[in-house]
């Protein structure tokens, strides 16, 4: 959303944590977090405009009637308004309705404990068109989910320019990150608004970050994967565009062999441009790593994000958030490994890597020594050699 700056009229943000979307106590997406990040970001830069405005963050609210109250005060700016919602999608099993569960909202207290989803529709609807940008990192439970797959997507205010992704329910299928850290789809939203020169449009900061953040298989993303596939992008384009969007679209339309190809052709432009030990040529592995995790390929998503952890050691150190990211895909990608063989070569690598990581999650670490020592010691059983 760009707005003239010679207009006078102030513009909004308002920052929704809704309830955090858990299962079997592991938290999938923590968005008292995500707030938490883009509350060190300008207003004017989330924005993209120099008006004055005015920021508004709920964090923790359980009464739906304080959040529409929230809602109605920026649906009555004159001026730009961006509304950022994260956390649990969820459904009242009577009308199902789709609804934003806040704290404290249960499956049996959906109509009186959560924000319905068409209050929220129908108190921006009124908007002139250009003037509302709607920004989405939510999960759905499974009573939302169903809805969400009947009709394909997620109903927008009329007007106003909606993105976003929303996970489907069950266990964390995307490399687990530590409990409370800020998802990848609003934590590459903030990087790319903050590294470009000038900022990008809306529609390029999400697409960009749909391309980065790692999602889990069977994510909705808003605009579809079919608008993003429409994109145009090649190989010998590398040069004069980024091709994350076009690889996003790609794998997430099944075409795996094709975003294979285009990332592997990305990779060489950028080991030739910037150089093998490049930041942009790491990212790049990192990418190729999960492309490979979405195409059902656990080996070679393994190996390269374990090259992915000892270059981000080797450059960065124990300490930094993008090793323990890295050794986070690595180690997921590698408890799917089912060849056990395969598994123990890979396996041996990667615990010396996560014990270098002083900060990693002890439990996985006990997790990944108990399935060593399992391996090896069916190996012994079967007589397969070892090491």
């Amino acid at each position: 959303m760009h707005i003239n700056g010679r207009d006078r009229r102030r513009g909004h943000v308002l920052l929704i944590a809704g309830d955090a979307a858990v299962h079997r106590r592991t938290v999938r997406l923590a968005p008292g977090a995500n707030l938490a990040a883009l509350a060190m970001v300008p207003a004017g830069l989330l924005l993209g405009s120099e008006l004055p405005s005015d920021t508004v963050y709920l964090d923790g609210a359980r009464e739906p009637n304080t959040v529409l109250a929230c809602l109605r005060t920026a649906a009555r700016t004159p001026g730009p308004l961006l509304l950022y919602l994260s956390g649990r999608l969820t459904a009242d099993r009577r009308g199902h309705r789709l609804h934003l569960a806040l704290p404290g909202s249960t499956p049996g207290t959906v109509r009186y404990t959560a924000l319905a989803w068409d209050w929220l529709t129908g108190e921006l609807r009124e908007r002139p068109a250009g003037t509302t940008t709607l920004l989405l990192d939510l999960a759905a439970d499974k009573e939302a989910w169903p809805l969400l797959r009947e009709h394909g997507t997620l109903p927008a205010p009329p007007g106003a320019e909606m993105y976003g992704v929303v996970a489907p329910p069950g266990p964390p299928t995307a490399p687990v990150t530590a409990p409370g850290a800020v998802s990848g789809y609003t934590r590459h939203w903030i990087d790319q608004l903050r590294r470009a020169p000038a900022r990008p449009s809306d529609v390029q900061l999400h697409t960009l970050a749909a391309g980065s953040a790692g999602l889990a298989p069977g994510t909705l993303v808003l605009p579809t994967a079919r608008e993003l596939d429409a994109q145009p992008a090649a190989p010998r384009a590398l040069p004069d565009g980024d091709p994350r969007p076009r690889l996003h679209a790609l794998a997430t339309a099944g075409r795996h062999t094709e975003a294979a190809e285009l990332a592997r052709s990305w990779e060489r432009h950028l080991l030739d441009t910037a150089g093998p030990g490049s930041p942009e040529a790491l990212r790049c592995t990192e990418i190729r790593a999960d492309l490979a995790r979405m195409a059902g390929d656990f080996a070679l998503a393994t190996a390269l994000w374990t090259a992915a952890v000892r270059a981000r050691l080797a450059a960065q150190g124990a300490t930094a958030p993008e090793a323990h990211d890295a050794a986070a895909g690595a180690l997921y990608c590698w408890t799917r490994l089912k060849d056990p063989v395969r598994a123990m070569t890979s396996g041996t690598e990667l615990l010396g890597l996560l014990r270098a990581l002083p900060a990693f999650d002890p439990h996985h670490l006990r997790l990944t020594e108990q399935r060593l020592e399992a391996l090896g010691s069916a190996a012994e059983g079967a007589g397969i050699p070892q090491g």
